[in-house]
């Protein structure tokens, strides 16, 4: 018996006059796919135009009716498949097409195919110590702030975010010779402006000592830890300052993973439960009870066994959809 892995396979077609009817098979393994696409009789002699990205068959058994099973079995780092992270999942795209023509004429049939996968815990990013971004030094520790693009492969190329996607904030302090550092988001909000002042006003994302009050009332959250001397907040963009320029404004605190408490802790809203989860310890999620009233703070003494940054992020540019199309367009004319 043959097991097969289905992990998360979306499937959208479009079908057009050459091809109609097309049965296609799609089994996501681990790191790689087999497709089964079943052409008429009349499509086997062009199979050579048939292609997985840019990969063409690698098998064709051709039917006793005349028909044939066009074989793709290749790895996901094959076939240009574009790889994207989406918040806790790590999903692989390409699309199946038949071309009759040459490249620079469209095709005739598009299918397009995704697998989607958990995303590796033990997965990190290339940009560990990236180059650009937000940092600051003081007192030997560094720490780095950025806006990461959709595939949380880099810095993100452009501060035009819209409406109510997700802005992928990382957060970092360097180890270097270090013990363990544990990086937490104590405090961030939202201002229009780079400093803020007693009037400013400030859009809370992160308050009460690292509860995550955006996962409330949006989707915001944070993803799985790579290292503990790393953060990652996946913020879901909001109205506040909506096509202005908008800074994010962070206390970043380093503190010891061992002493967690009321005080140092990074907890977020889970809505299908109705309660607060810890993000590097599910088990003490009792101590993001106080996220609903006030999180007390600890000694003046025992808060000197930490260090904090003030850590600004932006101008980003919050749009409506269909201004990012519209800009979209006139940078191509």
């Amino acid at each position: 018996m043959v097991t097969r892995l289905y992990l998360g396979v979306m499937l959208v077609a479009v079908f057009a006059a050459t091809v109609t009817n097309a049965d296609v098979k799609v089994v996501c393994e681990k790191d790689s796919v087999r497709i089964t696409w079943r052409i008429s009789a009349e499509l086997v002699p062009n199979a050579s135009r048939l292609f997985l990205g840019s990969c063409m068959p690698s098998q064709l058994k051709v039917l006793p009716t005349g028909e044939g099973d066009a074989h793709f079995n290749y790895q996901l780092g094959d076939c240009k498949f574009k790889k994207q992270m989406k918040g806790k999942h790590l999903s692989y795209q390409n699309k199946l097409t038949y071309r009759p023509h040459a490249r620079d004429k469209p095709a005739a049939f598009v299918f397009p195919i995704e697998c989607v996968y958990k995303r590796p815990e033990s997965w990190i990013p290339a940009f560990l110590n990236p180059g650009s971004g937000v940092s600051e030094g003081r007192g030997g520790l560094v720490v780095h702030m950025a806006l990461l693009n959709e595939q949380l492969t880099g810095v993100a190329k452009t501060n035009v975010v819209p409406l109510g996607s997700f802005m992928p904030i990382w957060a970092a302090v360097e180890q270097k010779s270090h013990q363990p550092l544990l990086l937490l988001m104590e405090e961030c909000v939202a201002a229009t402006t780079p400093e803020l002042h007693p009037g400013s006003q400030v859009h809370p994302i992160i308050t009460n000592k690292g509860c995550l009050y955006e996962s409330m009332r949006a989707n915001s959250m944070f993803l799985p830890r790579y290292h503990s001397s790393a953060i990652l907040l996946y913020l879901q963009s909001f109205r506040f300052g909506l096509g202005e320029e908008v800074y994010i404004h962070c206390k970043l605190v380093v503190w010891d993973p061992e002493a967690l408490d009321e005080s140092k802790k990074a907890c977020q809203y889970v809505k299908d439960t109705g309660s607060w989860e810890m993000l590097d310890d599910p088990l003490q999620s009792s101590l993001c009870s106080c996220c609903d009233s006030t999180c007390k703070s600890r000694s003046k003494r025992e808060e000197s066994h930490g260090q904090s940054r003030n850590t600004v992020l932006g101008p980003l540019i919050i749009v409506e959809h269909n201004i990012v199309s519209d800009t979209a367009a006139d940078s191509q004319v």
